[in-house]
């Protein structure tokens, strides 16, 4: 059954929800709408719901772990990019999007007020009320600095950092079957939800050779994303850290299988269908849009890298010489090749004059977008 029985019992508000955008377009999704309410639905997506999320393990009853859950070092390295970038561009207010537990905002006041700088503001961006409440128990000490938006002003100025936030941005699922391409989006089915394909228009920014059925997205929210804060930020700079690839790399033959994945009690799947809310959905990133959306709505990239060669580029080994062993062993977490240091990658942005970023001092991989 792909449409929705009448009287059918789906009784999850969650489901609900999206049973009702469903009926409003025809019984049909694209899979960016879905992800976007199993994501963000107010009060009941995963993002605005109240579980835990963020933690080292399952027991804890958290789902996953970033960076700057890991080590309170991936903060202070980056502390020295943001000081730099502050005083480069003149400014002295710094954003964070998608600010999880707070932990990132803490070591970056921390960090920054130890380096003698002046920031008077740290605006939050956060579409959680839940972690937004965790945010400010974590950051109480900094209380006066810090402020919570749920849009975007008109205009700011400042040093904008994201960590693991432009993968959680809905994407759009294309796939080549039997050799023509399709639209790849959600239906009702008895009591959950099922995949249904229809013929579109839509193609990947570069051709994938080969005759083989193919399954891929594209990302027209994060593109757009980036594209308002090119327009927004009249002076400063932003970094962003997330997994992904340059787009020959994202659209290549052999990645037939797409990279939307789910991250529940620290185990991934595949199948976005299911324990809808309960579970992080999320997509890898392909940094050539994101570079070029940025430069084409008037930013320049700074540079593109790996994040172990970021965070060695901003001094993370000497503050790891003073940490101790076991601390030493997270943060290495951050640069090893086969955990974190090499499918993570960075990019940053500048609006005003560019300038030779530390960040990107070495091993920069802007000439690969």
């Amino acid at each position: 059954m792909n449409h929705l029985e009448p009287g059918a019992e789906r009784a999850a508000p969650l489901i609900r929800i999206i049973d009702a955008a469903l009926r409003r377009e025809g019984g049909w999704l694209p899979f960016d709408r879905f992800m976007a309410l199993a994501l963000y639905a107010p009060g009941l997506g995963y993002y605005a719901n109240a579980s835990r999320k963020f933690g080292h393990m399952p027991s804890s009853g958290s789902d996953f772990v970033t960076a700057p859950e890991l080590t309170p070092l991936f903060g202070r390295a980056l502390a020295v990019q943001v000081g730099e970038a502050l005083d480069k561009t003149g400014t002295d207010e710094v954003w964070e999007f998608g600010a999880g537990s707070g932990a990132l905002a803490l070591q970056l006041l921390d960090a920054l007020e130890a380096r003698g700088q002046c920031v008077t503001r740290y605006a939050i961006v956060d579409l959680s009320g839940t972690l937004r409440e965790r945010q400010r128990h974590t950051l109480a000490k900094h209380a006066a600095k810090v402020e919570w938006l749920d849009e975007l002003p008109e205009s700011m100025r400042g040093v904008i950092v994201g960590n693991e936030v432009l993968d959680a941005m809905p994407v759009r699922l294309l796939a080549r079957v039997g050799g023509q391409w399709f639209e790849r989006g959600v239906v009702a089915h008895g009591q959950g939800f099922a995949w249904s394909d229809r013929p579109t228009a839509l193609r990947p920014p570069v051709e994938v050779d080969g005759a083989h059925d193919y399954l891929t997205e594209i990302h027209p929210q994060a593109e757009a994303f980036i594209a308002t804060l090119a327009d927004r930020l009249k002076r400063g700079a932003a970094f962003f850290f997330d997994y992904g690839f340059p787009e020959n790399e994202y659209y290549h033959p052999q990645r037939h299988m797409g990279t939307v994945m789910c991250h529940r009690a620290h185990r991934a799947d595949g199948d976005p269908l299911v324990d809808v809310g309960d579970k992080d959905i999320t997509a890898h990133v392909n940094f050539t849009g994101i570079a070029l959306a940025g430069q084409n709505a008037g930013l320049d990239v700074l540079g593109y890298c790996s994040q172990a060669r970021f965070l060695l580029n901003a001094g993370i080994l000497p503050l790891m010489e003073q940490a101790t062993l076991a601390e030493r062993g997270m943060a290495a977490r951050l640069i090893h090749e086969h955990e974190m240091g090499e499918l993570f990658k960075v990019v940053g942005f500048a609006a005003g004059q560019a300038w030779e970023a530390i960040g990107f001092a070495a091993g920069d991989r802007t000439h690969t977008l």
